[in-house]
């Protein structure tokens, strides 16, 4: 990929319209809006995962980037360590050199892609990792691990700079977005992106030697308990809408997090015939292309940022 013109990050956050909350305080001079970030380097880890898909992790694993807060308050978020907007991002701050001198650190080490993740409410400091990375001369496969709660203009100004989309897609009931995660536009925001993302990659995954993904789109669905009707309308869209040959991650891992443990619909995981009817109904819409997970994932799917490493047996730079 040609290289990137220089970038500047401030001029995306005097008056900060970068996700759909469009908040328009000025990061700079240290307003915050509603995910609480500032104009800083807010993240929580860098470090070496195996857990994603199997074209994300590649046998050698991603380099995942988890950016602290958050644009998007899922109650039931299993990040919800880091993302919770009432965390001091100052808790977390690193300086651009101290982020791409860990990335680096992988890359070194034969890791070929880098994950972003929770990066909405982040894009300057993104195209400024990016680009801080390349003009170290590295190339590796950049990886836009998002809640879907994006504005398509922000998916568009960042065509060139990523080469794999990876959103989730959580709702297409207005009601429980707004009830869940604070925001009942969610179902018209995350299908516009999604309609973005389309156009950019279409349906095809391209692959290198070993199967690891180099460009193309993963759109993935958490099934919820007791919320089969829209994981449906979910699939339905995007089998009818997009394309019944996108690749879909369809995830059975839910768990209640100490936040929802007491939630009377969220304090338990799924059950075994509500995973089963979302992908009977992915199997008729024709969707053979991507993965389900084994039931039991709900028990191996849990990490703790207040480890040295989130995920057990893997490596922080």
């Amino acid at each position: 990929m040609d290289t990137i013109v220089k970038y500047d990050p401030l001029q995306d956050f005097a008056s900060c319209t970068l996700c759909p909350r469009e908040c328009q305080v000025d990061r700079i001079n240290g307003n915050r809006g509603y995910c609480k970030g500032d104009d800083t380097y807010n993240i929580a880890a860098v470090c070496l995962h195996h857990g994603e898909e199997p074209p994300v992790s590649g046998k050698e694993g991603i380099c995942n980037v988890f950016f602290t807060h958050c644009n998007l308050q899922c109650i039931y978020c299993q990040n919800y360590q880091i993302s919770d907007n009432r965390i001091p991002g100052s808790m977390t701050r690193f300086t651009l050199e101290e982020v791409t001198h860990k990335i680096i650190t992988f890359l070194d080490q034969g890791v070929r892609r880098v994950g972003l993740v929770s990066p909405s409410h982040c894009i300057p400091q993104v195209k400024s990792i990016i680009q801080a990375v390349r003009s170290s001369g590295y190339q590796p496969v950049w990886v836009y691990n998002t809640n879907g709660y994006d504005k398509p203009e922000t998916i568009r100004l960042l065509e060139g700079w990523i080469d794999v989309w990876l959103p989730d897609f959580k709702y297409m009931d207005a009601p429980l977005a707004r009830s869940w995660s604070g925001a009942e536009n969610y179902p018209e925001v995350a299908t516009a992106a999604l309609r973005e993302m389309f156009r950019q990659k279409g349906s095809t995954l391209l692959t290198d030697e070993q199967g690891g993904v180099e460009s193309g789109l993963i759109i993935r669905h958490l099934v919820l308990p007791g919320q089969i009707d829209n994981s449906l309308k979910i699939l339905r869209f995007i089998a009818r809408e997009l394309s019944p040959r996108i690749h879909l991650s369809l995830m059975s891992q839910y768990y209640p997090t100490p936040n929802v443990a007491d939630h009377p619909l969220l304090g338990r995981t799924l059950a075994p015939e509500e995973y089963l009817k979302v992908t009977e109904e992915m199997e008729k819409l024709g969707m053979e292309r991507g993965w389900i997970q084994d039931f039991d994932s709900s028990f191996h799917y849990r990490p703790d940022f207040d480890r040295d490493h989130p995920f057990d047996g893997e490596l922080q730079a």
